[in-house]
């Protein structure tokens, strides 16, 4: 456990309430403070309201997919939200789709059927380790 006075903030966009619950009740367990989004829309609501440090973000959202989510982000005026952390959590798994998430500056891409919930909580906290090196 991190003994960081401040708390990551986790945001889990996620369609599916089996996976979504499952993951924050892991990143929960694990001292993080979680919201959830589960479509586009509400995902750039939350994103731009809480301003997390980290999202968890599936690509086939009802609404609008995250494909769209990361370009409306990525274009924010707010450097702190344009410059989030993401981690894209999808069973979209081609070269084609990995690239264009790749394109859309991810810090990494997990596809779901092949990663634990361990190895999520692991990715996660590997990248914020490397964020607040850089800071």
């Amino acid at each position: 456990m991190a003994t960081s006075a401040k708390t990551s903030k986790i945001l889990v966009v996620e369609d599916e309430s089996m996976m979504r619950e499952i993951v924050t009740h892991k990143l929960l367990l694990n001292g993080f403070d979680v919201k959830e989004a589960f479509n586009g829309k509400q995902a750039v609501e939350v994103w731009t309201r809480e301003k997390p440090d980290l999202v968890l973000l599936d690509l086939i959202l009802p609404e609008m997919d995250g494909f769209k989510i990361l370009e409306i982000i990525r274009g924010s005026q707010d450097q702190d939200i344009a410059k989030t952390a993401v981690i894209v959590l999808s069973n979209l798994w081609t070269n084609e789709d990995i690239l264009r998430a790749q394109n859309l500056k991810i810090e990494g891409y997990l596809v779901k059927a092949y990663f634990t919930t361990e190895d999520i909580l692991n990715k996660v906290k590997q990248v914020l380790a490397q964020r607040e090196k850089k800071t």
